[in-house]
Formats: structure tokens, sequence, C-alpha cells
């Protein structure tokens, strides 16, 4: 690389895909460098995102605030402080760790907002004064953003994002979550988890519309046990905050519906957080979504500016993040490390959670591809009993023909953690006869393979 520039390689961003590929790039031997506009490292993934909402998650259960899937009595709910003091000693934790990270890997720390000057050099605007950095290569992953509404004022208190529920001074009575995304219906179940009364709001007929519907209705009615009221199809007209006291959210939908609730959650998606990057300056460009266009090597149309992570969109999860930025430090040093995993796993962690990887029948069915279904339920799983679990439901999907496996889905306890047995047979290509030959410990979780495999072997059989 010209020693004119100042970097091998400069990452915009310290979440997963800029922390990843500057440690990649560092392990190559090559000069690395991330530039963070926050106090600490992490981006959103530690501070508002990934780390503090699953955080939150298990504090809720730890501190007896979810009973068996059942909403806890009043009495027995801890504060908003109990649970974000959590919150934050692990996020403190996993700061330190990725501080350390980078340290030991000699991965400069660069404070301060970036902006392209031109395609090779960025100003690092910060408190302290600013600097001028260059590199050969950089690394646009500066995630994304909470998106406002049109027209909605959020004080942070009474109408908030995600982003602001480390902020919390304390849990309300009621809540109303606009959106049924992932992160909408996480945060609803795990309030509703508290004993709070939630209404979800989605302007869609299905929430998550990507993961199988079976599992979707299944989540609909446990959250539905715990007093959560949906509407579905609706859409918002208009927000207002009453003064009060106390001062609550108003939320009135097209349908002349009135929703009156002490917080409101707007989960109406996620922006790229690029419009104060100067792009035209490097010769790029985001969409209204402020998200960027790359190729599969995670290069944008300037062949050495790449990027990764949510700001390039679809599938914005923190574990493909980082072998994005992985795969595209690799790339950018000349380094084959093959292309992304076909197969990845989704989690979403709700309560209870969900996990899947491959097909869902919906996917099959709309491609004509013969499948047949597996199912097992953890009432049936000596594990779930000691568990206390018997609601989750497993099902795996196989082809008819040549009894590949297609699709794993689960809804239920450590359903992100089971779904990777599914996602390395389907890795290799393997499928039912696995199953059906393989010891899994007793008692496990994993058992729910054997039963479902043998549920399948058995539908087939009787099809012949």
């Amino acid at each position: 690389m010209p020693e004119a520039y100042d970097f091998d390689l400069i990452a915009i961003g310290s979440g997963p895909a800029g922390q990843r590929a500057a440690i990649q790039a560092a392990k190559l031997g090559k000069r690395a460098a991330v530039i963070e506009r926050q106090r600490v490292v992490g981006g959103v993934s530690v501070q508002t995102g990934t780390i503090p909402s699953k955080t939150f998650r298990e504090a809720i259960w730890a501190l007896g605030g979810a009973h068996g899937g059942r909403p806890a009595p009043a009495g027995a709910r801890p504060t908003a402080e109990q649970l974000l003091a959590r919150v934050g000693e692990v996020v403190a934790r996993e700061i330190d760790v990725i501080t350390d990270q980078l340290q030991r890997n000699e991965v400069a720390v660069i404070r301060g907002a970036g902006e392209f000057r031109d395609p090779h050099t960025i100003l690092v605007r910060a408190e302290a004064g600013s600097q001028s950095v260059s590199a050969a290569t950089i690394l646009i992953a500066v995630g994304t953003r909470a998106m406002t509404p049109p027209g909605a004022v959020l004080d942070g208190e009474v109408a908030i994002t995600s982003d602001d529920i480390v902020h919390l001074k304390r849990l309300p009575h009621a809540m109303t979550v606009v959106g049924g995304g992932v992160i909408g219906m996480e945060y609803a179940s795990m309030f509703a988890a508290l004993g709070i009364e939630v209404t979800v709001v989605e302007r869609r007929d299905r929430v998550l519309d990507f993961v199988d519907r079976e599992i979707v209705d299944e989540l609909i009615h446990q959250m539905r046990n715990c007093r959560v009221t949906f509407r579905l199809g609706e859409a918002v007209e208009r927000f207002d905050i009453a003064p009060g006291p106390p001062r609550r959210g108003v939320v009135c939908l097209e349908s002349g519906k009135r929703i009156v609730s002490e917080l409101v959650l707007f989960s109406a998606g996620r922006i790229g957080a690029t419009d104060a990057l100067n792009l035209a300056a490097a010769g790029l460009s985001a969409d209204a979504r402020g998200r960027i266009s790359v190729d599969e090597h995670f290069r944008t149309r300037v062949p050495h500016i790449y990027a990764a992570g949510d700001v390039i969109g679809y599938p914005s999860l923190a574990a493909t993040s980082s072998e994005q930025g992985r795969l595209a430090a690799c790339h950018a040093f000349g380094r084959d490390a093959g292309p992304m995993p076909a197969h990845f796993p989704v989690g979403i962690y709700a309560i209870p959670e969900i996990s899947m990887v491959g097909a869902t029948e919906e996917e099959l069915t709309a491609a004509k591809v013969p499948y047949e279904t597996g199912v097992a339920r953890y009432r049936e799983i000596a594990r779930g009993q000691i568990l206390g679990d018997d609601t989750g439901l497993f099902k795996m999907l196989f082809h008819r023909e040549d009894r590949r496996l297609l699709g794993v889905h689960a809804i239920g306890t450590g359903a992100t953690e089971l779904i990777h047995i599914g996602q390395a047979v389907l890795a290799l290509g393997g499928g039912l006869d696995y199953f059906l030959h393989t010891v899994f410990n007793y008692p496990t979780l994993a058992e729910c393979y054997k039963v479902a495999a043998l549920d399948a072997a058995n539908k087939l059989a009787s099809g012949e």
C-alpha cells in the first residue's frame, strides 16, 4: 500500500462490521483504524441495539419479571432502574472486551465524526479539534438510527424509539407499540411479560411477514395470553401528547380508534446514518433510507470503498454484519475468504424467542417445492418439562423426494441456540436420515430434532 496514506484501512464506525474489518486487516499485517463518533466503541449494537435489548430481556427473567411466559404480578415486577442497571453492567463489560480486542490487534481508534473530503480522505471532527486521515481502503460501517415517523414529535419520555429504552426512568402501566417488525415485537413481548398492558399497531395484516406463518401465529397466541392487543391493518393518522398530569400519548388511527397510554414506542424501521458523511465527495450516494449499494464483495461503485452492516440493508443482523466486515477486508487485501454463507440463522428475542434458518413453508409453496414437515412440541420433550416450557414448537421441512433438509423453525426457550444444529446440517447438504440415525443428549432440547425427524419420516412413509 502506498505510504502516502495514513492507514491501509479505515472503518467509519466501530460496530460489528467496522471492528471486525479493522481487526481482520490488522491480522493481515495492515495498518488499520476505526473512526467512532461516540465516546465508546461498539456502535449501535452495544449502545442502544443488540446488547441492551437482549440484556433487558434476560434481566426481566432474572429479576422475576416473567413467570413461565405469563405476565408478572404487579408486586413482583422489577423497576426500570433495576432492569437498566443490569443492562449497564453488561454494556460496560462488552465495551471493555471490544476495546481490548482493538488494542491487542493495534487498531487505532480515532474519536470524532467522520466525513469524506475526497475518496481517500476523511475529515474527523471532535471536541478537541479536527484532523484529516487517509487510507488506501475505506469501509463505511456507520449503521443505522431509528426512524422518526413524519409529523410526530418524540420527547424521549412519553414518545420514544427503541434507542431511548436505555434511558427509561420508570415502567408504564400501559404502552403502545407502533410497528410490528422485529424490534417492535421484541419490546412488546418484553413489556407484556412485566404485566404492562400493551397494544401493537401494525399497518400490514400480519407481523413478522418473513417468518414462518405457523411460528408467528404461535407467538401472537402467547402474547395475547399476556394481554397484548393487536391492531393489524391499522395505520396511524395522528399522534399527540396530552399534557396531563400525567402526560400521556394519544395515538389516533385512520379507522377512528384512539389509543391512550403512558408510553408510545415508535418502531417504524431504521435509516442508514449516512447523511453526515458527505458521500458526494467520495463519488457515492445513498438511497431514500440512507442505505448504500454494494456488490457481492461489499464493494461500492468506488472500487476501494466498501460498506457493510446495517447501512447496506438486509439482513441487518449483528452476526451477519460482523461477517460482512471480515469478508470485505479479506477481499480488499486479496485474500480469498469465499462468499457470504447462503444459510444464516435469524434470531428474534421476543418472549418466547424465535429462530429460523432456511426456507419457510410459504416460500416452498410459492416455489412449488414438494416438502413434508416434522414437528416436535416442547411438552413432549423431557427438557421442555424440566424448563417449565410446555408451549414451545419446533419444526423441520424436508424435500419429499430426496429428503434434504430445507428449513428449521423454532419458538420457545433456547430457540436461538437450538437452531444451529439445523444450520450445520443444512449447510452440509444433509437431510432426514442424519437426524434419524443420530443420538442426541438426553434430556436436552436437541431431542426435538429426533422427534421431529421421526414425525416427518412417518408422514413420508404413510404417503408413499
